[in-house]
């Protein structure tokens, strides 16, 4: 049955009334003198006397989702959806630049990820087809996707892939973003944000290869069009072996980007992509504990073993999406966004992994024998408004918007019948035996629309306070319908629910004029899930509430920024996979996080900057419908991580001018493999290498990851479901512009 918090009908009543009235209060003209920049729309000018000392001087040319260079950006607008500095917002805000992402070589947006604060990247190892990360100890890869602030929805195999290269920056926030999203992972989100038209003259060529075969080329190449337009064209092609056992692959994309701009008020920007996949899938993963974290009989499961069928292995994806952005200042000084895009993926794959031994045969590993083939749509669109006004000496920068969403998975899940796979030696695998084909258990359409209405009003007075208050209402419609499968040939069902809830957030923060904000924050959440339980039943939405607060540390004196936050996260209907059914999901009852993150990223000279990253935290299973696992800790997350990475570029002072050398560290701390917490996997340090040399039009950079070759697990779902992390990978690449 829908649930019911407040009327609908007099939420919409008050967002009409103030979205009319705004235009009509009395707008401070002085912040039509304040610098904002809409990626090419800048108006100048002098903020009003209520607001900070940072905010009278204009902000850098960098907006809120533009490039920027060195490692500390600008400004973000991930947590306000509208651009200010990542300091006032009243939450943790990590963001990679793509010198970050250049200096790493990093190939996914995961391993981008692997040194940022509150982010479990690749818990997986390299799986090359997904990015992986949790937040805050949640898992964030599917409900914490966005892509130019625009949820980049998932279910099952229905998700999409982003290749970093086509990024010109990568935003986190932390903690829950439902009132400002509609939905989302309540440890954070990821939001990739898209190269795209800045009006200058952009050549860029770059080609890579590393030490197991896999090569690549990669183009970004832009221009104006015209006094009033620009292009971009942002492409990439890779291909090549693995690093396990007949693991190889082709994946590219192409990436046209146009903007126009027929008034110094208004941009018009329109982005595209088309990605491909055609792969064969790697191994390392799937593993059991005894094999992979602890020794079995035989010895250790090598890491390049690879449990799938070279003949029958198979992954296809095609995917595109095509979307634009709009924004247009009035004459009344109001800011209008207008965003929407259409997404559309085709995905086949076939895998063969392990389950655990044979019981027959104890030195042989069971194997599963997997398909299935996804089609997946999706649109969403963000309209919204924002403007300034003074009141009785309180400056309120307001914003009202409506967000829709539409998803749509469309998908036939198969396997092989139990015990007609034939097992594994992973000492010595002979592969090509006879299997039997998979059959289809799960036929399914599954359908979500959502319509959010939103407001947010960030209150600036008394010299340095920081008020922000936020609110939302979602509605959500989700229907499935249920086609014949090989157990149920006659099966032609349909279901369907609905579901509202609303969600806020409210911080307070202290500008300081040396550069130090303290700031806490409380938020409530709402996620709606898709998906069903074995019953056919949809899930409950999650729900839940975090209490954060700390300090963020921008110095007047350095290009940097320093954040220490404290968070206490509850997230309640957790979903799991279902004990009786490995193929289905049951609702957990509660899970807290709580802990504390520092981060700090600085520019120390023009060609020095280091990243610093450190994450404790508490996760906890609180309630759970089995009483044996309250108390008990999640699977697969570290409690602890910290990192650290420096990079320092010579200049022409010294004769080793246009030599860089970068080097970083990574520890992950201990995690359990079990539900009962009985089976532990070990903690890890690894080390990162970069050398590099960059002259006016052209550079080399030689990249190394896990540089000594540490054989370790990177986490495990189960004992039956243990995967390694990725080892040694040196890489080279060449680049030039013109």
């Amino acid at each position: 049955m829908p649930r019911k918090i407040v009327r609908p009908g007099l939420i919409l009543v008050l967002l009409s009334v103030a979205t009319i009235a705004l235009p009509f209060v009395t707008v401070d003209r002085a912040f039509a003198q304040q610098s904002i920049e809409l990626d090419g729309i800048i108006i100048q000018g002098q903020a009003p006397n209520t607001t900070s000392s940072s905010e009278a001087t204009p902000q850098s040319s960098s907006s809120g989702t533009s490039e920027f260079n060195g490692v500390v950006a600008p400004a973000s607008e991930i947590g306000a959806k509208t651009s200010i500095p990542p300091s006032l917002i009243p939450q943790a805000v990590s963001i990679i630049g793509q010198e970050e992402i250049a200096a790493r070589g990093a190939r996914k947006i995961d391993e981008a990820l692997s040194y940022t604060a509150g982010v479990f990247a690749q818990p997986f190892g390299s799986d090359s087809d997904t990015n992986w990360y949790y937040i805050r100890g949640f898992d964030a890869t599917q409900t914490g996707d966005y892509l130019d602030g625009l949820q980049v929805q998932a279910f099952a195999f229905g998700d999409f892939f982003i290749d970093p290269f086509s990024l010109g920056r990568i935003d986190v926030l932390k903690g829950p973003a439902s009132v400002l999203y509609g939905g989302s992972n309540p440890g954070g989100i990821v939001n990739a944000i898209s190269k795209r038209p800045t009006g200058r003259r952009l050549r860029h060529l770059e080609a890579g290869a590393d030490e197991y075969g896999t090569a690549y080329v990669g183009l970004d190449v832009g221009d104006r069009l015209s006094a009033f337009s620009a292009y971009r064209l942002t492409a990439k092609i890779e291909g090549g072996d693995g690093y396990t056992n007949f693991e190889d692959g082709f994946r590219g994309f192409v990436a046209p980007s146009i903007s126009v701009r027929p008034s110094s008020n208004f941009l018009f920007t329109v982005l595209t992509n088309y990605t491909h996949l055609d792969e064969r899938h790697g191994g390392g993963d799937f593993l059991p504990y005894v094999g992979s974290v602890t020794a079995a009989p035989f010895g250790f499961i090598d890491r390049q073993f690879n449990t799938s069928e070279p003949d029958l292995d198979r992954y296809d994806r095609r995917q595109g999406h095509i979307g634009y952005e709009a924004k247009y200042i009035a004459a009344s000084n109001l800011l209008f966004t207008s965003s929407a895009r259409f997404m559309r993926a085709s995905v086949k794959e076939q895998q063969l992994f392990a389950f655990g031994y044979d019981t027959t045969n104890t030195d042989e590993l069971s194997r599963i024998n997997f398909s299935h083939d996804t089609d997946a749509t999706s649109f969403t669109t963000d309209n919204r408004v924002e403007g300034t006004v003074v009141t009785a000496g309180i400056s309120h920068k307001l914003l009202f918007g409506v967000e829709t969403k539409y998803y749509r998975n469309d998908e036939i899940q198969a396997s092989a019948l139990f015990g007609t796979t034939p097992s594994i030696s992973p000492v010595n695998p002979i592969y090509g035996l006879i299997t039997t084909s998979p059959v289809s258990y799960l036929n399914q359409d599954l359908r979500q629309r959502q319509v959010g209405v939103y407001a947010q009003d960030q209150l600036r007075f008394g010299g340095g306070f920081i008020v922000t208050v936020n609110g939302r209402y979602d509605w959500v419609r989700v229907t499935a319908d249920n086609g014949p499968t090989f157990f149920a040939p006659t099966q032609n069902t349909s279901n369907e629910d609905q579901f509202r809830e609303a969600s806020g957030r409210a911080g307070l923060a202290y500008e300081f004029a040396n550069g130090l904000t303290p700031y806490a924050s409380v938020a409530t959440f709402f996620n709606p899930i898709i998906g069903t339980d074995a019953a056919g039943d949809f899930f409950k939405p999650e729900t839940g509430h975090q209490f954060e607060f700390g300090m963020k540390y921008a110095p007047k004196f350095m290009d940097a920024l320093f954040t220490l936050s404290f968070f206490d996260t509850t997230r309640e209907n957790v979903p799991v996979t279902d004990p009786t059914n490995i193929f289905a999901q049951v609702q957990r009852g509660e899970v807290n996080s709580r802990g504390v993150e520092f981060e700090g990223k600085a520019q120390v000279m023009r060609n020095l900057w280091f990243t610093a990253a450190v994450t404790g935290f508490d996760l906890e299973i609180t309630k759970d419908s089995n009483a044996a696992l309250v108390g008990k800790r999640p699977t697969i997350v570290p409690e602890f991580q910290a990192s650290a990475f420096v990079n320092y570029e010579f200049d022409e002072t010294t004769v080793l001018d246009g030599i860089s050398i970068g080097a970083g560290v990574r520890h992950r701390g201990k995690s359990f493999a079990d539900a009962e917490n009985t089976l532990e996997v070990p903690e890890v340090t690894l080390v990162d290498l970069k050398l590099g040399y960059n002259q006016e039009n052209w550079g080399v950079q030689f990249n190394v990851s896990n540089l000594f070759d540490k054989r370790y697990v990177a986490a495990c779902q189960t004992a039956l479901s243990c995967s390694y992390g990725e080892a040694r990978r040196a890489q080279v690449k060449v680049t030039t512009k013109w």
